[in-house]
């Protein structure tokens, strides 16, 4: 069958397009491949980022690239960007007023919360992590079989002696937390304990926001043959974290700027370590 010969304008006209279409022709970058090449790195090494994130991460390695072009080449190559959580709503009493102090300044308000987990034999593990809710910086990441108050003690006592004491300090009302030897302890130190209402861990959603990208971004990623190997991998991921990783809430930057890494210097998630290992 011969199709009819009709112009170019005519089919247009009748398709409701504008003739530039069908003569403009795209024109690459000359650095279209290397940054395509550069974005598929970062994704093989950082798994759990989305394209907004990639593109703070391609910024902080001398990239001048936005999220739009960055996510032209994320569809392009079929990449998949992570489902976005549910919004979460302010925390109020029945009388109108929100609860959650909000921490001004570094060292306001602290919070922490356990983590749990197995080895590949089964065992439990616990991991204490501690976070500054106003530099969202994680302080630290205890990982032992059985954590309990004195453990709690122990790490704060430590960060207390490295970071100073903190105003204020957020948790549920776990009975490591709510020990009176642990609370006697911190009202001497002058560090006010701010306890959350029983089965309400969304008005302690700073520390609950970042055990979820702990689990998302590394425990459901690595597979424990020891105690010994979790506290490894776990310090090596708060690293990652805190000098690596972009923050949306920080405009893109990591919590510990003072402590910058790039993204190519080596240092990588311990889940990609053992993905380029294998």
């Amino acid at each position: 069958m011969v199709l009819p010969q009709v112009s170019e304008r005519r089919l247009c006209r009748v398709l409701g397009q504008a003739r530039a279409t069908q003569r403009r022709k795209p024109v690459l970058r000359d650095d279209e491949d290397a940054l395509t090449q550069k974005m598929i790195q970062l994704v093989a090494t950082f798994g759990r980022y989305g394209y907004r994130r990639m593109t703070d991460l391609l910024r902080a390695d001398g990239w001048r690239v936005n999220h739009k072009r960055v996510e032209r080449l994320w569809r392009q190559q079929g990449l998949k960007v992570p489902k976005r959580q549910r919004k979460r709503g302010r925390i109020w009493l029945n009388d109108g007023s929100c609860v959650r102090l909000r921490a001004e300044h570094k060292n306001h308000v602290w919070s922490y919360d356990f983590v749990h987990d197995r080895t590949r034999d089964g065992k439990p593990l616990r991991f204490l992590t501690v976070l500054d809710e106003h530099t969202r910086e994680c302080l630290a990441i205890r990982t032992g079989r059985r954590l309990k108050t004195r453990d709690v003690e122990d790490c704060l006592f430590g960060l207390f002696l490295s970071r100073g004491v903190p105003e204020h300090i957020r948790s549920d009302n776990g009975p490591e937390f709510v020990a009176k030897a642990l609370v006697g302890w911190l009202d001497r130190l002058g560090v006010r304990t701010l306890f959350i209402e029983p089965g309400s861990p969304w008005e302690n959603g700073y520390i609950e926001s970042f055990n979820g990208k702990f689990r998302d971004e590394f425990l459901n990623g690595e597979v424990f043959d020891s105690l010994t190997e979790a506290r490894v991998l776990a310090d090596q991921w708060r690293a990652v974290y805190n000098t690596v990783r972009p923050h949306s809430a920080l405009g893109g930057r990591p919590p510990a700027p003072e402590a910058w890494c790039s993204a190519t210097s080596g240092l990588r998630p311990p889940a990609a370590e053992h993905q380029a290992s294998g």
